[in-house]
């Protein structure tokens, strides 16, 4: 084996370690995780836990000053396949009440939905007062997937960059703060990202056909960003671009400047006080049938 193989091998590895940190972060708080010594990556990773909680803490008085406010926001997530964009916003919704914060992930439009407006079938996600959406992938798909994969025409594509920023300036008069966000990562980077997904049985299910094909046309999807980013960053909504090889550090940094874009402040809530229970005298609870009880296999 080579020294480039050996090299590739150890870097799918730290990558399923991270996965597995990933999963951690769904199910542990960060005083209760103790990470091992030994591990040369400990201190970098009890930092970016570290930090993860703190940002964290930070998009809970977010959320609070948006319901307070009836503020609204949208953030758009692009960027090419496994560049890590539904990992920040896992990160991002973790934490959040998802009655306030929620995910409009569009599958590939139906036939009907191909007769509409193009921007149509994403107004219904659009938020009302005190909501904040993130869009994982947007309307951003006609100067992309569509436009390199041949899903629209020249006209429908020339159309998109005509409408596309009098759509966003509409959103923005009507009160909603527009955020868009491109994850950028490199061509090595990719590759050994989807290596590790098809080497993981539980992420393999990320890997479409689509996918692939991307991998194949990346110069295809580089000119088509290129054009996108040039004819659609506007005063209005600009663009900002998350270098995202470091998936981590990518995570902390667009959450970092997420809340930086926000005119948020603390807003104060009153003490919460637990009520005594009412107590009954002719109530007697009725036992549960034990033909209803979930047998405890764990």
């Amino acid at each position: 084996m080579t020294q480039t193989e050996e090299q590739l091998i150890r870097r799918i590895r730290r990558d399923l370690q991270d996965d597995f940190d990933e999963e951690l972060e769904l199910e542990l708080e960060d005083r209760q995780y103790e990470l091992d010594g030994a591990d040369e990556d400990a201190g970098d990773r009890r930092l970016y836990f570290r930090e993860l909680i703190r940002l964290q803490s930070e998009l809970v008085k977010l959320q609070d000053w948006v319901v307070h406010t009836g503020h609204k926001v949208v953030i758009l997530f692009e960027g090419r396949d496994a560049a890590g964009k539904g990992g920040v916003i896992k990160r991002i919704t973790q934490r959040l009440n998802p009655r306030v914060c929620r995910v409009a992930a569009l599958p590939a439009p139906n036939d009907r939905e191909r007769t509409q407006w193009y921007f149509q079938r994403y107004v219904s996600h659009l938020p009302a007062a005190g909501e904040i959406v993130l869009f994982d992938r947007s309307w951003y798909n006609r100067a992309g997937v569509e436009r390199v994969m041949g899903f629209c025409t020249d006209e429908q594509y020339e159309e998109f960059f005509r409408s596309v920023p009098e759509f966003e300036r509409m959103l923005v008069r009507s009160g909603i703060q527009l955020v868009k966000y491109w994850f950028s990562i490199s061509d090595d980077e990719q590759r050994i990202r989807f290596l590790a997904r098809i080497n993981d049985p539980l992420k393999q299910w990320k890997l479409s056909p689509m996918d692939l094909e991307s991998r194949r046309r990346w110069e295809e999807y580089t000119k088509a960003k290129e054009v996108m980013l040039e004819r659609t960053h506007i005063p209005e909504s600009p663009w900002w671009v998350v270098p995202a090889d470091d998936k981590k550090r990518a995570r902390l940094n667009c959450i970092q400047h997420l809340l930086n874009q926000m005119p948020y402040d603390e807003v104060p809530h009153a003490d919460v006080q637990l009520p005594e229970r009412e107590r009954r005298e002719d109530y007697i609870r009725q036992p549960v049938p034990q033909s209803l009880i979930v047998p405890e296999v764990y």
